[in-house]
C-alpha cells in the first residue's frame, strides 16, 4: 500500500534556533550528509544540531525507516566518533508513495503520520488500542495523528464509527479508494487549538469508559472497598481499552456518587455501595 522514500530534516523555523557543528571542518554551520555507500536506495537528509531543545521519543518505526536510520548511522560513524546521534522524530518529514486503487499519490507527512500509515501495510484494519501498543505513541500524539488522517480534508483512513472526533474505542481501515486531483499532497496536522480539542475529546471518552466500568463492577458486586474497586476497574480497562489514571478513577468515582449511582457506607466511608 505504501512505499516510503524518507528525507530526514528540520523545518525552516527550527533551523534558526540551533547552531550546527561541521564534522569535516570543525567549524559551525549546516551540514548535509549523504550515505553514498549505503545499501539502502532511500535518500536520507539529516541536520546535526549541537544542542537539543526538543523531546525525544521511543517511537516504534517501520523496518524501512529503521534500515534507513541504521545506514545513516553507519555512515556518520565513519566521520566522527565524538558525537552521539539522537533522532528527534517530531521534526522529521517523510515522503510516502500511497498506492491507492485509482492512482498513486505522493504524501508529504510527519514521521508520526508516516508511522501510522505504514502500520496498515501488513493489515487492513487496526483498532486505536492496537495502534497505541504497536507504535508506542502517546495518547495525545496518536489522537492528533489519527484525526489528521481520518477526520480532516484527506481521509486516507476510514474510521468506525464515522465521526469528527477520535475515541479510544475507534477502529481504522486503509482507504484504498482514496483519490484526489493532486498527485502530491502535504498532509497537515491539526493546529494547536484543534490539538487541544482532540485531547479533550479523548479525555471525555475515557471518562465515559471509566464511568461504565465502575458501574458495571458495582452493579455486579453491590458492595466493594475503595481499593478493590479501583484495582478491578484498572484491570478491566487495561484488558479492553487503555491504562487508566488512578486519580482519574477517583474523580469519576466521586462524580458517580454525586449523581447517585454509588454511595459511601455510613459506617465505613472507604466502602462503596451500588444504588439500584
Amino acid at each position: 500500500m505504501l512505499g516510503a522514500s524518507k528525507r530526514i530534516e528540520l523545518r525552516g523555523e527550527e533551523e534558526q534556533w540551533f547552531s550546527d557543528r561541521h564534522v569535516a571542518g570543525g567549524g559551525t554551520g549546516l551540514l548535509f550528509l549523504n550515505p553514498e555507500n549505503s545499501k539502502s536506495n532511500q535518500p536520507t537528509r539529516a541536520y546535526l544540531i549541537c544542542r537539543v531543545g526538543y523531546k525525544t521519543s521511543d517511537l516504534n518505526l517501520p523496518h524501512e525507516m529503521v534500515n534507513c536510520i541504521e545506514s545513516f548511522k553507519a555512515y556518520y560513524e565513519t566521520k566522527t566518533k565524538h558525537m552521539r546521534l539522537m533522532w528527534i522524530y517530531s521534526l522529521r518529514i517523510c515522503h510516502l508513495n500511497g498506492r491507492f486503487d485509482p492512482k498513486p499519490i505522493e504524501l508529504i507527512v510527519s514521521t508520526y503520520q508516516a508511522d501510522v500509515l505504514c502500520a496498515f501495510n501488513n493489515t487492513e484494519r487496526l483498532t486505536y488500542q492496537e495502534l497505541l501498543e504497536q507504535l508506542n505513541l502517546s495518547h495525545e500524539d496518536l489522537a492528533r495523528v489519527l484525526h489528521s488522517l481520518s477526520c480532516a480534508k484527506y481521509k486516507f483512513l476510514k474510521k468506525e464509527p464515522a465521526s469528527k472526533t477520535i475515541s479510544t474505542t475507534d477502529s481504522f481501515e486503509f482507504n484504498s479508494k482514496f483519490t484526489d486531483k493532486m498527485r502530491r499532497i502535504k498532509v497537515p496536522l491539526p493546529p494547536v487549538d484543534d490539538r487541544k480539542k482532540v485531547v479533550e475529546d479523548v479525555d471525555k471518552d475515557r471518562h465515559y469508559a471509566i464511568d461504565a466500568s465502575l458501574v458495571r463492577i458495582m452493579k455486579s458486586r453491590k458492595v466493594l472497598p475503595h481499593q478493590q474497586l479501583v484495582s478491578e476497574c484498572v484491570e478491566q480497562l487495561i484488558n479492553r481499552m487503555f491504562k487508566p489514571n488512578i486519580k482519574m478513577i477517583k474523580k469519576r468515582n466521586e462524580d458517580l456518587i454525586s449523581r447517585d449511582y454509588l454511595e459511601r457506607d455510613t459506617e465505613n466511608p472507604k466502602t462503596f455501595k451500588y444504588v439500584a
